[in-house]
């Protein structure tokens, strides 16, 4: 009788009711302080160079969402394309960011271009990051035992 109990137990508690939480709190932490970290990067009237610098600090942040999405394994075809998009970007802004220095122009075009081109990556990457936290597992979580 306690086993059928037990049993009974078990499968009501899986309803919607006691769904898994898979909005991955923790995850959402880090991409709201991404977020708020990007805003603020570049905010100030400052130059690409200096702007720059604000967005090289967004490696460590960034390095850690992708690490807490894959350790969810959330990771999908999209998102590895974002990431990609970003390095590109990153590559580029740290050539355009050579070029200016030998050139000794902090307000250098390209350089304040390729700044701008990372920043919208940035922002993809993030939009892309939010979406695979916020959507539901397949059955979303809520399929009883």
């Amino acid at each position: 009788m306690a086993a059928l109990a037990a049993c009974t137990a078990l499968v009501a508690g899986c309803g919607n009711e006691t769904a898994p939480d898979w909005a991955y709190p923790e995850l959402g932490k880090t991409l709201r302080s991404l977020s708020r970290d990007l805003d603020e990067a570049c905010g100030r009237t400052e130059t690409p160079e200096s702007c720059a610098q604000d967005l090289d600090r967004l490696t460590a942040p960034t390095e850690r969402a992708f690490a807490q999405v894959l350790d969810h394994k959330l990771l999908d075809v999209a998102t590895v394309a974002a990431m990609n998009a970003l390095d590109r970007a990153r590559e580029v802004r740290v050539a355009a960011a050579r070029e200016a220095r030998s050139r000794q122009d902090p307000h250098h075009l390209p350089l304040a271009r390729a700044v701008a081109a990372e920043k919208r990556a940035y922002q993809s990457l993030l939009a892309e990051l939010e979406r695979l936290r916020t959507a539901p597992p397949p059955g979303d979580g809520t399929d009883p035992v």
